[in-house]
């Protein structure tokens, strides 16, 4: 008999503790992070070992699983340590270990063979053999390469209809195949396979002859060089319900190295993107009759400064896939402010706040209530008319916002180009 596909699960990035808050607050179901070592974002805050148990106990305490990478390819001198870390992961309570590295593997199932084994992107899984091979490793999941359109994606599924399929459905796109770049490596010694990369793709590029050292020329007409490598970011928000009906179990959002207000504002869409259908499917729709609101469009378009693109989910991208004349595009809102207290109203600013902005409330609800910056008091009790990046201050708004929670976000719409985020 054929069991009912469900919504899958909302896999979340967690770079350090303030993300893993953003992410579990705005309704992750679990959420994957790293500690200083094995993980592929060491750039990112990561966490120690007391930091990673007590990451750990706050997410179960919320209902929410936590699975650590430790998906580098590892050198020799990389395997140093690794089998006690293991037995850490094991005794912290950590859910499952994201693998990419068949070493590491082995390592896994010899020291911790009872924890659950996901494979990472980095594995690059493209076909259904691949898949089958690594179920008979042992691994319980297996993270897609972004390269896979769906009907790919339904054939894996057939082939094996009972491991678990993750698959990237937001973030960064790498412009080398499932992120095997060794640009990096070479421009400035920081290997991406290794979790440091520097991100050379979004770099300016210009042309030089040997002969003529100093002379840069164009290789587009644009004063500002060409951006030859440089991916417009995935979004398969509005093929969600393809994907659920599909027999994806979970679906990922990039972007450990992201800001807190970025997890946030991402992760309140696509769980809002979820329950959406999931009530739809209780209404008794079918799968390929359910369709987004144009609200989750405008909402979308907020989150980033790349643009969007579909990569491959039905055929190869096109040029359009691409932004060649620009690193970003420009940035029409940004998080303003994290809520540290609700009564009275404490904000937590991420951006320059003024008196009179017009400051939109991220709640659980999709839609955002509008709201006016009436006054501002710092911490020392003095009215300000002005708060910079970092400061503490209680906000009186109007309307004041119903159903205000501890860590809600505060998003501020520019007019002009905006100075950078600091999440």
């Amino acid at each position: 008999m054929k069991t009912e596909q469900k919504v899958p699960e909302l896999l979340a990035p967690a770079g350090n503790r303030e993300k893993l808050t953003a992410a579990i607050h705005y309704g992750a179901n679990a959420v994957y992070l790293g500690g200083p070592s094995w993980s592929l974002r060491a750039q990112a805050g990561n966490f120690d070992r007391p930091g990673l148990r007590e990451a750990v106990n706050y997410a179960h305490q919320k209902g929410v699983k936590v699975y650590v990478t430790v998906n580098i390819f590892a050198h020799n001198r990389d395997l140093n340590g690794l089998e006690d870390y293991l037995l850490f992961l094991r005794e912290a309570g950590a859910d499952a270990v994201i693998v990419a590295d068949p070493g590491i593997l082995l390592l896994c199932r010899e020291t911790v063979p009872d924890m659950p084994l996901h494979l990472s992107t980095q594995a690059n899984v493209t076909n259904k053999a691949s898949v089958l091979f690594w179920a008979e490793q042992g691994v319980a999941r297996i993270n897609l390469a972004r390269e896979l359109g769906l009907e790919e994606i339904r054939t894996i599924r057939h082939a094996k209809p009972d491991i678990a399929l993750e698959v990237f459905v937001h973030g960064a796109l790498c412009i080398s195949y499932s992120g095997r770049c060794l640009l990096s490596s070479y421009m400035t010694g920081r290997s991406a396979n290794q979790g440091d990369c520097a991100h050379p793709c979004r770099y300016s590029y210009r042309l030089v002859e040997e002969k003529r050292p100093g002379q840069y020329f164009p290789v587009e007409e644009d004063e500002r060089g060409t951006y030859i490598f440089n991916s417009r970011d995935l979004c398969l928000l509005f093929r969600l319900p393809e994907l659920a009906a599909a027999g994806v179990n979970s679906v990922k959002i990039e972007g450990r190295m992201k800001s807190a207000g970025y997890v946030g504002a991402a992760v309140r869409i696509y769980r809002a993107a979820l329950d959406y259908i999931k009530e739809q499917r209780e209404k008794g729709l079918p799968w390929d009759q359910i369709i987004l609101p144009p609200l989750f469009q405008e909402e979308i378009n907020k989150v980033g400064t790349r643009g969007q693109t579909e990569n491959f989910f039905v055929t190869a991208p096109s040029s359009e896939a691409m932004l060649y004349d620009k690193m970003r595009e420009n940035q029409v809102s940004a998080p303003v402010g994290i809520v540290r207290s609700n009564s009275p109203l404490l904000v937590e600013t991420r951006n320059v706040l003024e008196i009179g902005d017009r400051i939109e409330h991220l709640g659980r609800r999709l839609e955002p209530t509008v709201c006016t910056v009436l006054a501002m008091t710092a911490a020392d009790g003095t009215e300000v008319s002005r708060a910079n990046p970092g400061c503490m201050v209680a906000l009186i708004l109007e309307p004041e916002p119903d159903n205000l929670q501890i860590n809600d976000l505060f998003r501020k719409t520019f007019v002009q180009q905006p100075r950078q985020p600091t999440t």
